[in-house]
């Protein structure tokens, strides 16, 4: 009898155990959904730790093929993680009179110019405009750039130049201008995030290790850096 009273008295207990524990796994199986859906604030973020990343390796060395190249290699963006130097055949364009003031160009001084894509595999990572002087290379250096696509700072390694930019300039940012003070919690659209073509552009002088100036370059990187991951569906085309 007192068997049966305890049985009768657990029964009442079971049902809201049962539903306590049901209601258990449908919350953690929501939060493991909500783990696999993307947090577009976390998008955001995470793409401009990428650009400053790659903005701030760039202005700490001299060479910015060489760089490309790191970056392409840790990125695994091509198998071998190599960068090109594709040329583009247009017209030379006129050399800015900033530069050519930076470069200290005697009246009638020759002036080369060569407008080239620089790639890893099948992802142009930037364009660059580069002006130099051919009377303060070498022969062998003038030959290779005019008749070869190899990258300029490679060329010219010989002369263990120095980079001295005069302009570092972000042309997007994934996150708004003071998106920090921002009161406003409610997540962004995801469907409007977008990644534009151009994403930096720098402007330096490059001087030969007797501090001569000999090239002029303006440098444009593209959202093909981030060709890799979960990023290329957000990269808009050229």
């Amino acid at each position: 009898m007192d068997r049966e009273r305890i049985e009768y008295r657990a029964l009442p207990l079971a049902l809201p155990m049962r539903l306590l524990l049901a209601a258990c796994i449908l919350v953690v199986a929501a939060c493991a959904g909500l783990r696999h859906r993307p947090d577009p604030r976390l998008e955001r973020a995470e793409l401009l730790a990428l650009l400053q990343t790659l903005n701030a390796d760039l202005l700490a060395h001299d060479s910015a093929t060489l760089t490309l190249e790191r970056w392409c290699a840790d990125h695994r963006l091509a198998q071998p993680p190599r960068i090109v130097a594709r040329r583009l055949r247009a017209a030379p364009k006129p050399l800015p009179d900033d530069l050519r003031a930076k470069l200290a160009l005697p009246q009638g001084e020759p002036i080369g110019y060569r407008h080239v894509e620089l790639a890893c595999g099948d992802h142009v990572l930037s364009e660059a405009d580069n002006w130099y002087v051919p009377g303060r290379l070498t022969n062998e250096m003038n030959d290779r750039l005019d008749t070869t696509d190899e990258p300029f700072g490679k060329v010219v390694a010989a002369l263990h130049f120095r980079r001295r930019t005069l302009s570092a300039q972000l042309l997007w940012s994934p996150l708004p201008a003071g998106w920090e003070l921002a009161r406003d919690d409610r997540p962004a659209d995801a469907a409007a995030l977008r990644v534009p073509h151009a994403l930096l552009r720098h402007e330096a002088i490059l001087y030969s290790d007797a501090q001569i100036p000999f090239s002029a370059v303006v440098e444009t990187y593209t959202n093909a850096v981030f060709d890799f991951g979960t990023w290329p569906p957000l990269l808009d085309a050229r």
